[in-house]
């Protein structure tokens, strides 16, 4: 296997639906728990290697896909179930990139870095 020829870093990006579900989701629900799932073997068969694999769980982000969703009564009630009372934006998403990226998470593997204004505390 090509990974385990030099040192490395891995951060897949999963979703808190893979953590939780709400209903009519479960295809993406199911596909974003394998992620983490495949996050936590590889870092497992990859740590002895030095590679490091990790994985960022998003919670609603207001993306250029779902902007219009946000403002109909569906979006309003899903953004009222958010702890802090508000969608994500793209940029709430730097700070965990950044950590996972650089050597400042040196000493992590097979960590899943929720970023959901506190979603799954519901």
């Amino acid at each position: 296997m090509i990974l385990r020829k030099q040192p490395g870093n891995i951060i897949n990006v999963a979703s808190v639906l893979g953590q939780g579900v709400l209903k009519a989701v479960s295809p993406y629900a199911i596909s974003k728990a394998g992620m983490i799932q495949g996050t936590k073997a590889m870092a497992l068969e990859l740590a002895g290697n030095n590679i490091r694999v990790n994985a960022l769980a998003p919670g609603y982000i207001d993306t250029e896909m779902n902007h219009d969703f946000w403002s109909t009564p569906a979006g309003e009630r899903l953004a009222k179930r958010i702890p802090q009372r508000r969608v994500g934006a793209e940029a709430d998403l730097d700070g965990a990139i950044m950590l996972l990226a650089s050597n400042a998470s040196r000493y992590m593997t097979g960590t899943v870095v929720t970023v959901d204004g506190g979603f799954l505390l519901n």
